[in-house]
C-alpha cells in the first residue's frame, strides 16, 4: 500500500512540475509549449489514462490556471517570432529569385541578339571574302 501511495505522489509531482514549466514557458519534453492537458501529459510522462483517471484534480486545475494566465507561452512566442522572421526571410529571397530571373531574360535576350549579329558579320565576311581582287598596278621603280 505504501508503494502505491509513493510512486502516486511521485507522479503527483511530476505533473504539477511539468504543469509549473508549461506555464512558464519552458517545457522540456513538450514540442510546442502549448497549454493544452494533452502538452501537459506530454510534458509530465504519466500514460494519460494515468493523468485522467487518478489525477483528475490536477489536470482540471492546471486548465484553469492555463484559463487564467490568458497569453501565450514564451515558446510560443519565440516560435511565432521565429516563424514571422523566417516568412521575411523567404519573401525576401522570393523578391531577390524574381530580379535573378528577369536578370536572366534580359541576358538571354541579349545573347540571343549578339548571337544573330555575329552571324551577320560572320555571312557578311565570308561575302567579302569571295570577291575576286584585280591585280594592282606594278611597281615600276627600279631598284
Amino acid at each position: 500500500m505504501t508503494r502505491w501511495s509513493r510512486s502516486r505522489n511521485a507522479e503527483r509531482e511530476a505533473i504539477r512540475a511539468a504543469a509549473e514549466r508549461l506555464l512558464a514557458g519552458t517545457p522540456f519534453r513538450s514540442t510546442t509549449g502549448s497549454l493544452t492537458g494533452t502538452e501537459l501529459i506530454a510534458e509530465c510522462g504519466p500514460r494519460r489514462d494515468v493523468v485522467h483517471g487518478d489525477h483528475k484534480d490536477l489536470m482540471e486545475e492546471f486548465k484553469a490556471q492555463a484559463k487564467a494566465q490568458n497569453f501565450n507561452p514564451q515558446v510560443t512566442q519565440r516560435m511565432a517570432e521565429g516563424n514571422a522572421a523566417l516568412r521575411d526571410t523567404l519573401e525576401k529571397a522570393k523578391d531577390e529569385l524574381a530580379a535573378e530571373r528577369e536578370r536572366v531574360r534580359a541576358l538571354v535576350r541579349a545573347t540571343a541578339e549578339l548571337s544573330l549579329e555575329l552571324d551577320q558579320a560572320r555571312e557578311e565576311l565570308a561575302a567579302a571574302q569571295q570577291i575576286t581582287r584585280l591585280p594592282g598596278q606594278r611597281d615600276t621603280r627600279v631598284s
